[in-house]
């Protein structure tokens, strides 16, 4: 696909660019946000156990484990 420079475009050419635009959104199948977000809970839920950013890294596993402490003397 070639690149288009914008402001090489007439006005008409915008327009039927903008409209195109508008009638592929147009075909887009629409959700309710409400079924969307209990499919999403679902799916979190579903994969909870396995989740490190929800139960966190075990100590023996974590790479970024300081080996030592500080100490100002």
């Amino acid at each position: 696909m070639p690149v288009i420079n914008i402001e090489e475009l007439t006005d008409l050419d915008k327009a039927k660019i903008q409209v195109d635009q508008l009638k592929n959104e147009t075909k887009l199948e629409r959700w309710l946000t409400s079924k969307c977000c209990e499919e999403l809970k679902e799916y979190i839920e579903a994969g909870v156990e396995e989740d490190t950013l929800v139960k966190g890294i075990s100590e023996e596993k974590n790479p970024f484990k300081e080996k030592g402490g500080c100490v100002i003397c």
